[in-house]
C-alpha cells in the first residue's frame, strides 16, 4: 500500500474511488510509468471526445457537402457508424490511417516536455493559459481528464448501441 500512497494525491484520484487501479499496473510506485499511462489516458480521452461529438453529429444527419471520392460517393450516402467501413473504399481507409499516423508520430508530440503530462502546447499557442492561476489550471485539467474518461465510456456505448440495433435518436 506504501507504493500506491505515492499517487494517492495525483490528478484524477478524486472522490469516491480515490486512486484507482484494479489491474495493478503501478502497484510498483513507478512514476514514469505513471506518467505513460496517464499520457496515453489523456491521449484516449482527447480522441474519445472528438470521437463522441463526431458520432452524434453524423447521427443527427449532419454531413459535409460535396462527393467522398472521385467516383461520385456523397458524404450523405455514407451510413452512419460502422456502416462506414463497407462503403468507404479501401484506398480511403488507407489514407484516414496514414493521416492518423502522420499526426500520431510528427504533430502530436510533447516536443518540449511541457507543464504537465499531455501538455502539446510546445511553446508555440497559449489560448491564455498563462494567464490562469496555479489552482484553475489544476481544475481545468481535472475537467479535462473526467470528460475524457466519460467520452470514453460513452463512444463505447454508442458502438455497442449501434451492434445491438438501439436506436440512439427518438424517433
Amino acid at each position: 500500500t506504501t507504493s500506491l500512497a505515492a499517487f494517492e494525491d495525483e490528478l484524477g484520484a478524486q472522490p469516491p474511488l480515490g486512486f484507482f487501479d484494479p489491474l495493478g499496473l503501478v502497484a510498483d510506485g513507478d512514476q514514469e510509468k505513471f506518467d505513460r499511462l496517464r499520457y496515453v489516458e489523456i491521449k484516449h480521452g482527447r480522441i474519445s471526445m472528438l470521437a463522441v461529438v463526431g458520432y452524434l453529429t453524423a447521427e443527427a444527419g449532419i454531413r459535409l457537402p460535396g462527393d467522398i471520392d472521385y467516383s461520385g460517393t456523397s458524404f450523405e450516402s455514407v451510413p452512419n457508424g460502422f456502416g462506414a467501413l463497407t462503403t468507404i473504399s479501401g484506398a480511403g481507409i488507407a489514407q484516414i490511417v496514414a493521416f492518423v499516423g502522420f499526426l500520431e508520430l510528427a504533430v502530436m508530440k510533447d516536443i518540449t516536455g511541457g507543464e504537465f503530462v499531455g501538455d502539446f502546447r510546445n511553446d508555440f499557442i497559449d489560448y491564455g493559459w498563462d494567464s490562469l492561476d496555479a489552482e484553475t489550471q489544476l481544475s481545468k485539467r481535472a475537467i479535462e481528464l473526467n470528460q475524457g474518461r466519460a467520452a470514453m465510456m460513452g463512444i463505447l456505448a454508442l458502438m455497442v448501441h449501434e451492434k445491438l440495433g438501439v436506436s440512439l435518436i427518438p424517433n
